[in-house]
């Protein structure tokens, strides 16, 4: 199977820790894809020129990070959604609640990033802030326990995000997070093997 995606991903590096911890990674290669590179094959793999996509061995393209996970789930046997309600729909309440404050941070990011500056919209990114500000308060109230699931590692890879793109300035007032964030790290060693590392 091949995994296209960037270094720099989140949801790259969602599916990556994912890989890892269900046995995966072995079976992938990992092909750097450049979605602004309107010759990147990513774009007939996936239409929508968007990274993560898992190309398998029967040509099949899967797409986005949350199909993917589920694929590379279901061939483990089920190790990081859990089958039965709740905690079945906590963990993918839990993944979608990250997947989102990493969308708005992404979108922050590109608000800088592809708009001059005379067009920037401080309302659009303070909009973006607000859902982070959210999701991390709902956090800290309620950090992941228990056994690795997905929610925990979209959860860490949303956190590795902000420290990465927004300066890591959720982490003074969030101290509780900060702590699991540790203590993930510590125990996922796939958390740090996956860090992006600006040059």
């Amino acid at each position: 199977m091949i995994l296209r995606s960037a270094p720099a991903s989140p949801f790259g590096r969602k599916v990556k820790i994912a890989a890892s911890l269900t046995g995966a990674m072995s079976s992938l290669s990992v092909v750097d894809a450049d979605t602004m590179d309107d010759a990147d094959s990513i774009r007939r793999e996936n239409p929508l020129g968007k990274i993560p996509a898992l190309i398998l061995d029967d040509g099949t393209t899967l797409y986005d990070s949350r199909v993917i996970v589920d694929y590379l789930d279901h061939l483990s046997g089920g190790m990081l959604i859990p089958k039965d309600a709740p905690a079945r729909f906590l963990a993918l309440t839990r993944q979608a609640l990250c997947d989102g404050m990493t969308d708005a941070a992404l979108l922050i990011v590109y608000e800088t990033r592809f708009r001059d500056e005379s067009e920037r919209s401080a309302r659009w990114v303070a909009h973006q802030e607000g859902k982070i500000a959210r999701g991390l308060a709902a956090l800290e109230a309620s950090a992941p326990v228990g056994t690795i699931d997905i929610g925990h590692i979209a959860a860490a890879c949303a956190l590795g995000y902000f420290d990465l793109r927004l300066g890591g300035t959720w982490r003074d007032s969030h101290p509780a997070l900060v702590a699991w964030l540790d203590a993930f790290a510590a125990k996922i060693p796939a958390f740090e093997k996956t860090r992006f590392r600006q040059s």
